[in-house]
């Protein structure tokens, strides 16, 4: 009997557990499937391979080589005239090439790789971070219709209720046909707007799934578990300027570009090559060759190909520069309008608060005069639109700070 307890509360939890959803389970599925983070991933591996390939030019460089000819045709003077032999020839060689020098061309390379490299990180840690971001938009925009959902549900309860007391004033002769029809339309906008709520809802969810990769059903149990941090935000533009990814990662651009344009400047000057090679050959006669040596390889013209790649880089680096400060002057921007729109839903949820309080004991007062036949139905539907309007006036504002703070903590590069 215990066993079958212990497996039923087991059940019991399961299921319950797999009717609850919170933020981190969403990001951390939505992370672990979305394309773009898969993308990125591999656009990472792929920066640390460009490395390596840079790298290689500082290794030995082997290359064999061999050729058979089949049918071959030597031409041999003797005794004043040309004779000619034709025969089978073939040769086997191979060569090793070791740079030595070459201006720091292929240093600046590597560095200007590894910036890449460092690049796709960043771009791969702001893709996680706005991606968390959207996600807690989502979850908490599911969350609000979860709770604006409730509050039609009861508006609607107190519009039935209400329709259902106009019928039977009607009925006693207390209150006139006009009062059930008003009391009746106002039931169907409860409705109406009921629907809505449900449909915003359902659509949140749909949403949700698609990012997590698996169903989310409509009856799931959302967790809020965001608490406001006593933040007032006064360093959040340094803050931003000195870590956030998309800025960082612009900053290594200039370092990647200056570190191009220096190694296009060293294609000017050339290389010293350390060379040595060795061939056997076998004609008409057999026999070996072989070399050790330095070589030095000047370009001395290239058509204006050298100099061209050259001003390219330059200007690429301008153009950086310029990139880094759009993106600044964006970032300061947003910034400062985030918190001025978070001062001004802090006001606005202060005021919703004392709001609800006012038009809660006005909606119960007039309900009751109703009752009594001392108020309108005019003033007891104006009551009860003033106390939804608060209710879901102060839901939104809670839901547009959590939104601000999400966005601010994102260009703070604040993890999820």
């Amino acid at each position: 009997m215990s066993k079958f307890l212990s497996l039923f509360l087991a059940l019991f939890l399961l299921s319950l557990q797999a009717q609850t959803l919170t933020i981190e389970s969403c990001i951390e599925k939505s992370l672990q499937n979305h394309p773009d983070i898969k993308k990125l991933s591999l656009g990472l591996a792929q920066s640390a391979y460009a490395v390596d390939v840079a790298k290689a030019d500082y290794l030995p460089q082997v290359t064999l080589s061999a050729d058979y000819n089949p049918h071959n045709t030597f031409v041999m003077p003797q005794n004043g005239s040309f004779n000619t032999i034709t025969d089978d020839s073939w040769q086997v060689g191979g060569v090793i090439n070791q740079k030595i020098y070459d201006f720091s061309k292929t240093d600046s390379t590597i560095k200007a790789n590894e910036k890449g490299e460092k690049i796709a990180s960043l771009s791969l840690k702001d893709a996680a971070s706005l991606l968390s971001y959207n996600i807690k938009n989502i979850y908490n925009l599911a969350l609000f219709q979860t709770k604006a959902l409730q509050t039609r549900e009861k508006d609607y309860q107190t519009k039935e209720e209400l329709y259902k007391q106009a019928k039977a004033l009607v009925r006693e002769g207390l209150k006139t046909q006009a009062d059930e029809m008003s009391m009746l339309s106002a039931l169907y906008g409860a409705e109406d707007a009921r629907a809505q709520s449900r449909a915003e809802l359902h659509k949140a969810l749909t949403t949700l799934s698609l990012y997590m990769g698996e169903d989310v059903p409509f009856d799931v149990t959302l967790i809020d578990e965001f608490v406001e941090q006593k933040d007032d935000f006064k360093s959040t533009s340094e803050d931003a300027i000195r870590k956030n990814y998309a800025l960082s990662s612009a900053q290594e651009q200039i370092s990647k570009d200056s570190l191009l344009y220096k190694a296009a400047k060293a294609q000017n000057y050339g290389s010293i090559d350390a060379i040595a090679s060795y061939s056997h050959q076998s004609t008409l006669n057999e026999y070996d060759t072989s070399m050790v040596g330095i070589g030095i390889k000047i370009p001395l013209y290239s058509g204006g190909r050298i100099s061209s790649l050259e001003q390219i880089s330059r200007i690429d680096i301008e153009m950086a520069k310029e990139s880094y400060n759009t993106k600044k002057l964006q970032l300061k921007e947003e910034i400062e309008t985030l918190l001025i729109d978070l001062q001004r839903f802090h006001y606005t949820t202060k005021a919703k608060e004392a709001l609800i309080d006012s038009t809660e004991a006005t909606k119960t007062i007039v309900e009751a005069r109703y009752k009594e036949g001392l108020s309108t139905y005019i003033e007891v539907l104006d009551a009860s639109s003033l106390n939804l309007q608060a209710t879901l006036g102060l839901l939104e504002s809670k839901f547009a700070i959590r939104k601000i703070i999400d966005r601010l903590e994102y260009l703070r590069g604040e993890k999820e």
